[in-house]
């Protein structure tokens, strides 16, 4: 197991390596070779896009008769990958890249075209320098003309940059800040101001509408019948009146008035001598006849306005009036009563 790890093998004393066969191989003896497409490319049989980068098992072989400056050439065999049409390629030392020889065409590539054009037009230009001075001297010129522009265009550039380096952003924000500060409170001023002087014309208008509405309601007032403050102020208006009082010295008047006529004066002994009277026992042989409640009944019933001849026959008391209270009349009738009963 050990013999397969053997690094040096051993040779006899007698070896002769010129006696060793050499094995004799063509020239054009091809190789498989692992490969990606260079370029992109179409196939000429089947129209089939063949991208760069493609990877492909190709045959290499060396260009026979063919040299760049002692450096061999190689060419390259591949398949279509959809209709297996042969493809094939070789190396390009001079340009440093790969020519396209048979079965497909190379696609457009602007990159290598702008090269060959610049590459031609240098040519160019180093050949008519070559056989006119001349021309040589303009192209001088023209060239120092060239790199003034580029440079000053570039010192532009510079200063720009440094411009752009000294200016204070911050001082900037600032100052914007500032401003709009500012204009905030002016505006703010400008609010206040119109709404004040909104609220001072609408208090005026309301003024001036509060003071027509008061001389409205003093005219309806001066117009106006005076009308009771409480319910029971009905019992002291006086229902044959139908005039309206100008004053209201008159109406209190009419009020003490009508009060008097309807419940009687309480402040006069009079009028309570009238109304509380002090019964006398009656005596024990004889019945005494009542005409009381007959009288009570017919002032119940409506008749309650009594004559004057029958008030002043009962005991020589003066009597009520016809506007008198009813109260008034019952004393009367209860005096009278008692005088019959002696």
């Amino acid at each position: 197991m050990s013999e397969r790890k053997v690094l040096n093998k051993y040779y006899p004393p007698d070896f002769d390596p010129s006696k060793i066969p050499k094995l004799k191989l063509p020239k054009d003896r091809q190789y498989v070779v692992r490969l990606m497409a260079p370029f992109n490319m179409r196939c000429k049989t089947c129209g089939e896009y063949i991208y760069k980068g493609k990877k492909f098992n190709a045959r290499k072989e060396t260009v026979q008769n063919e040299l760049y400056l002692g450096l061999p050439i190689f060419r390259f065999y591949i398949k279509c990958t959809r209709c297996l049409a042969e493809i094939t390629f070789k190396t390009d030392p001079e340009n440093t890249d790969y020519a396209m020889e048979h079965g497909a065409t190379r696609n457009f590539q602007a990159e290598k075209l702008i090269e060959e054009e610049e590459k031609k037009i240098q040519q160019e230009r180093e050949e008519e320098e070559l056989n006119n001075p001349m021309k040589v001297l303009e192209n001088r010129t023209r060239d120092s003309k060239m790199e003034m522009e580029v440079l000053e265009n570039l010192q532009e550039l510079k200063e720009l940059n440094q411009r752009q380096a000294q200016v204070d952003f911050e001082g900037m924000l600032d100052q914007y800040k500032e401003m709009e500060r500012r204009q905030r409170e002016r505006e703010k001023e400008e609010d206040e101001r119109e709404t004040k002087e909104m609220l001072e014309r609408a208090l005026v208008k309301r003024l001036r509408d509060s003071d027509s509405e008061e001389e409205a309601e003093n005219a309806k007032d001066r117009g106006r019948k005076p009308t009771a403050d409480k319910p029971t102020d009905i019992l002291t208006t006086d229902g044959s009146s139908g005039s309206q009082g100008s004053s209201s010295v008159s109406v209190k008047k009419q009020k003490v008035e009508s009060w008097e006529r309807s419940v009687g004066g309480l402040g006069g002994k009079g009028a309570l001598g009238s109304l509380v009277v002090r019964k006398k026992p009656a005596h024990s042989g004889c019945k005494p006849v009542s005409t009381a409640p007959r009288q009570a009944a017919d002032t119940q019933t409506g008749t309650g306005a009594a004559k004057p001849e029958s008030s002043t026959a009962s005991n020589g008391q003066p009597a009520a009036s016809q506007n008198g209270s009813s109260l008034s009349l019952l004393g009367a009738y209860t005096d009278s009563d008692d005088s019959n009963s002696d």
